[in-house]
């Protein structure tokens, strides 16, 4: 379940009908959430075909929108064009307006509410206990309840445009008419909090399980307002230049800590903090802003010891969020030295596992687990890890190649398969053999190289004082073939929590010998006793 909405899409086909004319669906896409129902025209030959096609095309159309346009021109562009298309196809086809839809949709982005419709599919808003509807019927009533509007009717459409704000707690429904020709509004209104299929299934019992018209549903609940988008919105400019000693908002800027110098070591009276600032470029590039702002904030919400602890100023000047600094060294430069201990590098595991358990519970993945992003710090006298790069977080099962650095990436990530936790167990599998031998277990990949995964060398080949229990857990979460990997961090977890249960790992193309060493020595011994049993029967002989 999602954690800003809660929606439910559902519909039933009219008398004993097996199909439908209406279309529907609600997808959320990055910081937007599209809710569709289309009511294809009983009376048209292709009605149920223009209702589909209507919903795929404004589903699909905001799914790869131009991020440089608002959603008012989307909307006004997406449904001018899908009309045209419609009318079009239906002249060529039939002579004559056969695909005809009514269409309602909603786009809600951070608190805003934007809605449109064309037809008769109302849509409405429940707050507070009150339902207000938001759409207008484009119908006449003067020869029957007939449509004056419809997608693909005539060659120009005219919809319905609406904008308001949402807030927690709302509810939003789209239907068709068949809804509102069975249930009356404080029917709705009593069992729009339910669901789609609850209001749905309400209105075919009350008519018998005999619905005089096709009845669809869709129903969002705003769980709480998505900030990201107010914090994208805010008018803060993006600093061209950084230099020593400037002060902003009373941090002052002692040193970057990066090369690019867009972050840095800070002091504001008397204590260091870092500064991230956005990429200079992101001032006119809306893909970039959008990924800073994702970063700031992911690196505010994610309030836990794995990682440093970090805030958004409220009366910022300039655009940029504030993390603690922490004193110590990288897991890179303290193992450039000299490998870790057994323990330590058994501690480092279970703090890796456990903080990607803690970012999957926010249906995200670190995506750049490598020995540069640990920091090794102090905590009441004893060393304790903290996890960084708060610009690498991403979804899980995203298809991000820009997430990773290609020496810790598994074999799939290469082939375009999406970030999973096998994916990430194989990068802290990377990060643990590198920790205890110094080396890649795959050599070293460099960016847009093609690599080619051979046979590693066991652990114990390079560091005899590791256990067989934890070398057979590292070359299973490195294992080449995701199917050998675990699969979860949990699976994992329970093993370096359990040494003893800890099943031996060979690799596939290993030899017998290597594999089950004390099963070859035995059957050996056996058929060498058996044939010096049989020599000697035969001297005797």
């Amino acid at each position: 379940m999602h954690s800003l909405y809660k929606t439910a899409a559902f519909g039933l086909a009219k008398g004993s009908e097996l199909q439908s004319d209406d279309a529907y669906g609600v997808r959320l896409f990055e910081d937007i959430l599209v809710g569709v129902v289309c009511d294809g025209v009983g009376s048209a030959e292709a009605g149920r075909e223009a209702a589909q096609r209507t919903l795929n095309y404004m589903l699909g159309n905001f799914k790869t929108r131009p991020q440089s346009w608002d959603i008012e021109k989307s909307l006004a562009t997406f449904i001018k064009n899908i009309n045209e298309i419609l009318y079009k196809e239906s002249l060529l086809e039939f002579e004559r307006p056969e695909m005809l839809t009514t269409l309602s949709i909603i786009v809600i982005q951070g608190s805003r509410l934007y809605g449109a419709n064309v037809g008769d599919s109302p849509i409405f808003l429940l707050r507070d206990g009150k339902l207000q509807k938001l759409s207008m019927d484009h119908t006449t009533e003067e020869q029957g309840h007939i449509l004056t509007q419809a997608i693909g009717m005539s060659e120009k459409v005219e919809p319905y445009f609406f904008e308001n704000f949402v807030k927690a707690g709302d509810h939003i429904l789209l239907c068709s008419d068949g809804l509102t020709a069975v249930l009356k509004e404080q029917e709705i209104a009593q069992k729009l909090p339910l669901g789609a299929s609850n209001l749905v299934k309400y209105a075919s019992k009350k008519v018998g399980d005999d619905l005089p018209d096709d009845t669809s549903a869709v129903t969002i609940q705003i769980k709480q307002i998505d900030q990201r988008v107010r914090l994208k919105q805010q008018n803060l400019p993006i600093p061209q230049s950084l230099a020593k000693v400037q002060v902003i908002d009373g941090y002052r800027l002692e040193r970057p800590l990066i090369q690019n110098e867009r972050t840095w070591l800070a002091t504001n009276k008397g204590k260091k903090y870092v500064l991230k600032f956005p990429p200079k470029e992101a001032a006119e590039d809306t893909q970039l802003l959008d990924l800073f702002v994702q970063e700031a904030w992911n690196a505010k919400r994610l309030k836990a010891g794995f990682f440093p602890k970090a805030v958004i100023p409220k009366n910022r000047t300039l655009r940029y969020y504030v993390m603690e600094y922490i004193e110590g060294d990288t897991l890179e430069k303290r193992i450039a030295k000299h490998p870790l201990h057994i323990d330590q590098a058994v501690d480092l595991a279970k703090f890796l596992l456990r903080s990607s358990q803690y970012l999957l519970g926010f249906n995200l993945v670190h995506g750049d687990i490598k020995p540069q992003n640990i920091l090794i710090t102090k905590r009441r006298d004893k060393e304790v890890f903290k996890l960084v790069d708060f610009g690498s977080i991403v979804e899980i099962f995203s298809i991000a190649s820009r997430a990773g650095t290609p020496s810790y990436l598994a074999p799939e990530r290469f082939v375009g398969e999406p970030i999973s936790e096998g994916s990430e167990i194989f990068a802290i599998g990377v990060t643990l053999y590198q920790a205890l031998t110094s080396r890649y277990p795959y050599g070293e990949i460099e960016p847009f190289q093609k690599p080619t995964f051979k046979k590693p060398k066991p652990v114990t080949h390079y560091n005899k004082k590791v256990p067989l229990w934890l070398e057979s857990i590292i070359m299973r979460a490195i294992e080449r073939d995701k199917n050998r990997r675990y699969k979860h961090y949990s699976e994992m977890l329970y093993e370096l929590e359990n040494p003893k249960k800890v099943k031996p790992y060979f690799d596939p193309s290993a030899s017998l010998i290597e594999r089950e060493p004390l099963k070859v020595y035995k059957a050996a011994f056996t058929i060498s006793a058996v044939l010096n049993f049989i020599l000697i029967l035969m001297l005797l002989g």
